[in-house]
């Protein structure tokens, strides 16, 4: 299969358009990460996406709309939670899991009887949206378990020849994959971190839980309720390990191992003697999100045994970036 490299203008969202109307499978920009989209209406289109990616079929995938309106054929109700919700942090990168109906593909939703729906603040997605007529299942446009996609060239060195097409476009601003809050329960539970905070939400949902899956494994048989919760993800080649430590420990802990590389607070670069790259200040969790799973990818080059990774605080965006690498290290902490 050839993958065709289309640009995000009038021409190539049309194509892109096109292919997905007639079951085919595109990667496409949002603001979190690039997603491999197909038609959340057809179940051959769907396998497709599982098939590109080597994704476990138990584990299920985000529909994504264009317009508010384009909710009403995909789930069951819009509750009042939900509609405020909405109105605070749609467009963007919120995903809520609600009753869904029967006419969307069961692989979407991995045999469960809820949905997951989010509206992307990106431009170009929203307009491949609506020029398909389709609501789009887009899980990461990335092959299973490796770093999230936040640029086309990652897409292409995961998917090339293995999906019809991607569209060229920018970087991802937000970096990690969106908020999950499921609906379908009460009190509603926070399911997967990311842009939108814990902090956030609760001024809508006083009540909100956090799943003990955001910072700890699934048991073996329990179902995931969202993308992410249940398989290693996020992981470069090469042994990731992640260290809870004050600055000076950190660094000092690196500096003796043999054969490592470090992912760091930029501050701590110069005192690092091995090879480092940074994923910026330690207090600035959008830059981490924004920047991490490009590091991530990029440690390979190291050619090391191992790399140690500063961790991040667990709040706000920062809960978001613990919750990505904590995956990414298959839950291996060393806690200093």
């Amino acid at each position: 299969m050839t993958t065709l490299r289309l640009l995000s203008d009038e021409s190539g969202i049309r194509e892109a358009a096109k292919i997905l109307k007639n079951g085919g499978i595109v990667a496409i920009p949002t603001e979190t990460v690039y997603g491999l989209a197909a038609s959340a209406y057809n179940e051959q289109a769907i396998s497709k996406v599982f098939k590109a990616k080597g994704r476990p079929q138990d584990n299920p995938l985000i529909v994504h709309i264009a317009e508010l309106d384009d909710i009403k054929d995909i789930v069951l109700s819009f509750p009042k939670q939900a509609r405020l919700l909405a109105e605070r942090f749609w467009p963007g990168p919120l995903t809520l899991v609600l009753k869904r109906t029967d006419k969307v593909a069961s692989s979407v939703s991995a045999g469960l009887n809820t949905i997951a729906v989010r509206m992307p603040e990106n431009e170009v997605a929203r307009r491949v949206i609506k020029a398909s007529g389709l609501p789009l299942a887009a899980p990461s446009a990335n092959l299973s378990g490796s770093p999230s996609p936040t640029s086309a060239e990652h897409v292409l060195s995961d998917l090339d020849g293995r999906i019809d097409a991607v569209i060229m476009s920018s970087a991802s601003n937000v970096g990690v994959e969106s908020t999950v809050v499921s609906l379908a329960e009460n009190p509603p539970r926070l399911l997967r971190p990311g842009a939108v905070t814990p902090e956030g939400l609760r001024e809508i949902l006083p009540d909100l839980v956090v799943d003990k899956a955001v910072l700890s494994e699934l048991d073996e048989n329990e179902e995931a309720a969202s993308p992410g919760m249940k398989y290693k993800h996020y992981s470069p080649k090469t042994e990731t390990v992640l260290v809870e430590a004050e600055s000076g420990r950190f660094c000092e802990f690196v500096n003796k191992q043999e054969s490592c590389a470090a992912i760091c607070f930029s501050e701590e670069q110069a005192l690092i003697n091995k090879p480092c790259l940074s994923y910026g200040n330690k207090e600035d969790s959008e830059t981490q999100a924004r920047l991490i799973f490009d590091l991530l990818r990029k440690s390979d080059r190291f050619l090391v045994d191992k790399v140690y990774i500063h961790a991040p605080k667990k709040s706000g965006v920062g809960l978001a970036v613990y919750n990505r690498l904590i995956r990414a290290a298959g839950f291996k902490v060393i806690k200093l």
